[in-house]
């Protein structure tokens, strides 16, 4: 029957006899099979040169489709449950799901959808059969996915408060490659909330004619206006996500310019924008996603309450400011110092000083005072920025409306050296880190060691590729990706005793087992001349300290088609609610250097058993 039906398919095409690789390459389309352009030519041009033609036969065609399409190890998994190697019966299928695929209920159901969903011969789907070609056809589908079907849209409980969540969040937004000289791109902004982004850094300065410019203040990057970044925003906030998205400003306007920006805000967002509580104005806890959905919140410093500003917008308070007054530790790191001069020192007295616990805060810190446009505060609701002064002060004086930034210095020596109280503040405060100002070509820090102590914000650059970005991406496919993950009970209990380095009785060990079989039509390297490949693949799981591993295969050589590994890897996971899993496939191109071919992340708990 599948010779016929493939027949029926192909034979119009080679009505002239012979086809070329264009053709070729419209017939695999029409055939509905996932292809890989570099490999389909290889095998063509295999096929050809033997007989120094560019053209091919219909049997030529047929040996290529087999080479590509017809998997020796999906036959091996056809055959074990089709009595005769050539059809699936429904019944068979549901054994076929309960044992492989440990689906536990609806097994019939499912089988029978599969069928018509996959099976492209007629008469074998009237029959409620399935053929090896639509075996195949499920197996390279989404259904087989490893990624939990259900965790791809959003599952989890969004009526928490908002500070009970790991919310994606990106730093310096704007740039779109390096912090010193780089080009200020809107693009910046619109790839991040096309990628589930929620928290966007805005760096505002004024700019000539009264209008707010958005750039790496103090070096050479371009600018972009305030109100196209605004523009870009209002657009493409909830393409991606329904839940709310916070703008970070990182403001260094007069206050003459601040009013403006408080124009376009409004002007621009309009209802979007959240200028108001959602009910009580005595605000006591975070609202949820659920109930900021579809709006825009501005996170920025605020001079007094929630109530006073609300009371003020009634009024016109054009014109006027406000102070604030900033208890300023020279010792920390500051948000606005956080640039890096464009000729770094090398300052060798600072780097010994970075090994020795955090120093109690200088006695002499002297006071800072900031002018903030009363429009602008007004305009900030529950995102309050506040200075990060210590766990005891913000525990006596911080309200649930404000939040902190802290730099990733600091808030490394916080996991190291206080990580209980770092846990008992995020488990009430929004929490963003960001990364430290010397990392000049915008590299990223590992945001894990940040999760694992509940940080809300841990805030990357999107723009630059490596394992921190796939680890970002990884971990918020979760909850449908929507932007928002719902931190684990322990690091949201006000009470607990979760630290990253002493899991204690918040351990519930995962026991886990991988079988890695085969790859199929791998990317050819970068450093490679022909489609081959000599792939291995790493299997490494982030998380708590005690669950940070990596394993590796064996290495097969040349073959990038369809190399075969058939290897178990065992792992138990300590506290599985916070590790990631991540595939990474490289081509050993000498005992000393590895090629990356491809990567794949994603949380272990949203994987797929089967």
């Amino acid at each position: 029957i599948s010779h016929t039906w493939f027949l029926s398919i192909i034979q119009n095409e080679f009505r002239t006899g012979k086809i070329d690789l264009d053709s070729t390459m419209k017939l695999l389309e029409t055939l509905q099979v996932p292809f890989d352009f570099a490999h389909v030519k290889h095998v063509f041009k295999k096929t050809v040169d033997k007989r120094k033609t560019n053209t091919i036969n219909i049997e030529d065609f047929r040996a290529i489709y087999r080479a590509i399409v017809h998997r020796v190890e999906f036959q091996e998994l056809f055959r074990a449950y089709s009595p005769n190697n050539k059809i699936l019966a429904d019944t068979e299928l549901v054994e076929f799901l309960r044992k492989e695929q440990y689906e536990t209920e609806g097994c019939e159901t499912m089988a029978l959808e599969i069928i018509l969903k996959h099976e492209p011969i007629e008469e074998v789907k009237k029959r409620r059969q399935m053929s090896f070609e639509g075996f195949i056809r499920y197996m390279n589908s989404e259904d087989c996915l490893i990624f939990k079907s259900d965790h791809r849209t959003v599952y989890q409980d969004m009526n928490h408060p908002l500070c009970d969540y790991f919310i994606s969040s990106s730093h310096n937004t704007y740039l779109v490659s390096n912090q010193l000289i780089g080009p200020s791109d809107l693009w910046g902004y619109t790839s991040a909330l096309l990628k589930g982004c929620r928290c966007l850094e805005i760096d505002c300065w004024d700019g000539s004619n009264n209008e707010p410019v958005v750039y790496h203040g103090h070096t050479l990057t371009s600018k972009i206006l305030f109100h196209s970044v605004i523009q870009v925003i209002d657009k493409y906030a909830f393409v991606a996500s329904d839940y709310p998205v916070v703008l970070s400003l990182e403001n260094h306007c007069s206050p003459k310019q601040q009013e403006v920006m408080a124009e376009y805000l409004e002007s621009i967002l309009g209802d979007k924008l959240l200028t108001s509580t959602i009910g009580d104005t005595d605000v006591t806890q975070l609202p949820s996603p659920e109930a900021l959905k579809f709006k825009i919140l501005v996170k920025n410093k605020k001079v007094g309450t929630i109530e006073e500003g609300m009371l003020r917008r009634n009024l016109d308070s054009h014109g006027e400011t406000g102070e604030i007054t900033d208890l300023e530790n020279i010792s920390d790191e500051d948000e606005s110092d956080e640039r890096a001069p464009l000729f770094p020192r090398n300052d060798s007295s600072k780097r010994k000083s970075e090994q020795k616990p955090p120093a109690p805060p200088r006695k002499k810190a002297k006071m800072k005072k900031t002018k903030i446009a009363l429009a602008l505060s007004d305009l900030v609701i529950y995102t309050k920025s506040e200075k990060f002064v210590s766990f005891e002060h913000s525990l006596a004086n911080q309200k649930c409306y404000e939040n902190n930034s802290i730099g990733e210095t600091q808030a490394r020596k916080f996991v190291k050296h206080s990580a209980n109280e770092f846990v008992s503040h995020t488990s009430r405060f929004i929490t963003r880190i960001y990364p430290k100002g010397t990392r000049t070509t915008s590299s990223n820090y590992n945001p894990q060691e940040f999760w694992n102590v509940g940080c809300q914000m841990v805030a990357l650059n999107f723009q630059t590729p490596g394992v921190q970005m796939e680890l970002q991406n990884g971990k918020f496919l979760d909850n449908g990706g929507c932007g928002y993950v719902l931190k684990p009970e322990f690091l949201r209990k006000h009470n607990s005793t979760f630290t990253p380095q002493n899991v204690g009785r918040y351990s519930k060990p995962m026991s886990l087992s991988i079988r890695l079989i085969s790859g199929h039509q791998l990317p050819p390297s970068n450093l490679s001349k022909t489609n081959k490949a000599d792939p291995l693949v790493h299997i490494e799981i982030y998380g708590v300290p005690e669950d940070q591993t990596k394993k590796k295969s064996s290495v097969i050589k040349s073959n990038a088609l369809s190399p075969r590994w058939d290897e178990t890897f065992s792992f138990t996971v300590q506290v599985p609610e916070l590790a990631l899993i991540r595939f990474c496939v490289e081509d050993e191109i000498s005992l000393v250097a590895n090629d990356f071919l491809g990567q794949y992340t994603l949380p272990l708990l949203s994987l797929s058993k089967g």
